[in-house]
């Protein structure tokens, strides 16, 4: 199976990512240091994030899949630094 999810952080801002084997464990490669400069010591000790998933295929092809992904870091903004947490594609 194929997915894309959206990863929520406790300061409600997102990460939208695809996964092409549908690992329960894989939360995508936003920038840690990115996400990092958004909280405090105190914060990062007790830290709970959320997945969901968005859309998901047993038939897309890889390139079907990147394609959603754009569409949805487009829907959902997730590439403005003010809304999310991914740098690509720029955010106009």
């Amino acid at each position: 199976m194929k997915v894309i999810y959206k990863i929520t952080y406790p300061n409600g801002k997102i990460y939208v990512g695809k996964d092409l084997t549908d690992s329960i464990n894989y939360f995508g490669s936003a920038s840690s240091e990115l996400i990092a400069k958004d909280f405090t010591r105190e914060e990062r000790r007790d830290f709970t994030v959320r997945k969901e998933i968005l859309w998901e295929s047993e038939i897309a092809s890889d390139a079907e899949v990147s394609q959603m992904e754009i569409e949805f870091i487009k829907f959902y903004r997730s590439n403005d630094p003010e809304i999310g947490y991914n740098r690509w594609p720029k955010h106009s």
